[in-house]
């Protein structure tokens, strides 16, 4: 069981990622940690590998978070849990595919992960967190919620969704005069399990617009210790970012169709 007497954070997507290396900086920081994801091998795993290198508890909670039952196993984790300082939402996947000749069913998974699951573990964590004016959440957005691509357009959507509900709740907690601390963390093409389940072709992307998790994670928590609320890691991403909002919408949605075409997303 984790310490009562030491901050507790919430991780989901923990077995792998940026998710998996939240986890580890945050042991390293001196958080007990709840480990939450579907694969419970490698979450035992990655407590047993956390536990060996920090001075730390790591409980694993295996959850789906697209199936209500589990999902509601978090919730009451977490309110039960009065020492919970930090909630990460990481959990996530991507499809190719046009929209309209995708299977269904990984749209909806999709929606109940990245929007339906955050909002509702946020909810539980705040009603933690705002009583005793301390504690920060972390929602794993993405560069891609900042514009649209064929072939990837409901998860670009949840994460447009990501960050405007976590920009709106940072503008909520101020004007209630709560310290609890927001922020939406936008990284671009990150090496990790991500691409490789869409068999995503990594050549196809320039090298340099690779970023490592470490540095991704790392590039959170010290914008975090600064109050930054949206945080887009790498100076190449954020250029990119202010380019993508600069263009004309019809210019950017033909650079939008001719990405998706030569990544193979479409």
């Amino acid at each position: 069981m984790t310490s009562p007497t030491r901050p507790l954070a919430l991780v989901t997507g923990a077995s792998s990622g940026i998710g998996a290396t939240f986890a580890h900086k945050l042991a390293a920081r001196g958080y007990d940690l709840v480990l939450v994801a579907r694969r419970q091998d490698r979450l035992e795993e990655a407590a047993r590998a956390i536990e060996a290198a920090h001075p730390v508890r790591a409980e694993v909670l295996p959850a789906d978070l697209t199936s209500d039952a589990d999902l509601h196993a978090v919730e009451a984790r977490i309110a039960a849990a009065p020492n919970l300082e930090m909630l990460v939402n990481d959990a996530g996947f991507g499809t190719t595919g046009y929209f309209f000749s995708v299977p269904l069913e990984s749209q909806d998974r999709m929606h109940r992960l990245q929007v339906i699951a955050p909002m509702r573990l946020t909810h539980a964590a705040l009603a933690v967190m705002v009583p005793r004016a301390r504690g920060s959440i972390i929602n794993v957005s993405s560069v891609s919620g900042f514009g649209q691509t064929p072939g990837s357009v409901s998860y670009s959507a949840t994460k447009t969704w990501m960050t405007s509900f976590t920009e709106g709740l940072h503008i909520e907690l101020k004007s209630a005069g709560s310290p609890v601390r927001m922020q939406a963390l936008c990284p671009g093409f990150t090496l990790s399990e991500f691409h490789d389940v869409l068999h995503f072709d990594r050549s196809a992307i320039p090298a340099g617009m690779w970023m490592k998790a470490d540095d991704v994670v790392e590039t959170s928590l010290r914008a975090l210790d600064r109050g930054q609320v949206v945080v887009v890691p790498s100076w190449r991403y954020r250029l990119l970012v202010s380019v993508m909002r600069a263009f004309p919408r019809s210019a950017y949605y033909k650079l939008a169709i001719y990405y998706a075409h030569r990544t193979g997303r479409a």
